[in-house]
């Protein structure tokens, strides 16, 4: 039986994307290969407990909720992660994938909304994009930028321009790193460059305490 390791499943209501706002059940596993500067779920590295795939699947229909979204970690890291993926899809769930894209997006199944977190310089892991997913990119998807400098604005709008990502994709969401920089500034750029992004905040961590777990 093809396994995953999970970090932790729960229901909470979705703090961004598109579906911002909306209940949503979380499955986060385990495991990551990237360091990002303002990375706030380190506890996703190593901790985990084995699950069957077939369980998972009964654990988050256990919430009646019919939106889930896979993240981490980096959920692709666990190549199981895909079957899961489409085994969620034929339960008749709304489905989404939370990842960095520093992995290949390709063989994940065409009904799951793919949310790509292209790394902006301040991670430390902008290398690490693997520019090939931009082409895989359909107008289900999202593509995220977490902010936390002028720099980092600047190489998102730019990646923006040169790929043309809003026409591409659902969203492009641009996001402020929580206690970096002002999520005004952000606006201000977005507003005078006529930016066509979503800006977004990470709402849980304004309903809860920022580094709660499971919310």
């Amino acid at each position: 039986m093809k396994k995953l390791t999970v970090n932790e499943i729960y229901q909470s209501v979705q703090g961004e994307s598109t579906w911002a706002g909306l209940p949503c059940v979380f499955v986060r596993l385990t495991f990551c290969d990237l360091r990002c500067t303002y990375c706030d779920t380190e506890y996703a590295f190593y901790e985990g407990r084995k699950m069957e795939l077939g369980e998972i699947v009964q654990e988050v229909l256990t919430f009646g909720c019919p939106l889930v979204e896979v993240t981490g970690g980096e959920p692709l890291l666990q190549p199981d992660c895909v079957p899961l993926l489409s085994m969620l899809c034929e339960a008749g769930l709304t489905v989404l994938l939370e990842t960095s894209g520093a992995h290949d997006i390709a063989p994940v199944d065409p009904r799951v909304h793919r949310i790509m977190d292209m790394k902006t310089p301040s991670s430390g892991e902008c290398a690490r994009n693997l520019h090939s997913n931009i082409g895989h990119l359909t107008e289900r998807d999202e593509v995220k930028f977490v902010i936390g400098s002028r720099e980092d604005y600047e190489w998102s709008a730019g990646q923006m321009r040169e790929h043309d990502l809003a026409s591409k994709v659902r969203a492009v969401l641009m996001s402020p790193v929580f206690g970096r920089i002002a999520p005004a500034d952000i606006v201000a750029w977005m507003l005078e460059d006529k930016l066509p992004a979503r800006f977004q905040l990470q709402m849980h961590k304004f309903i809860w305490e920022p580094r709660a777990r499971g919310v």
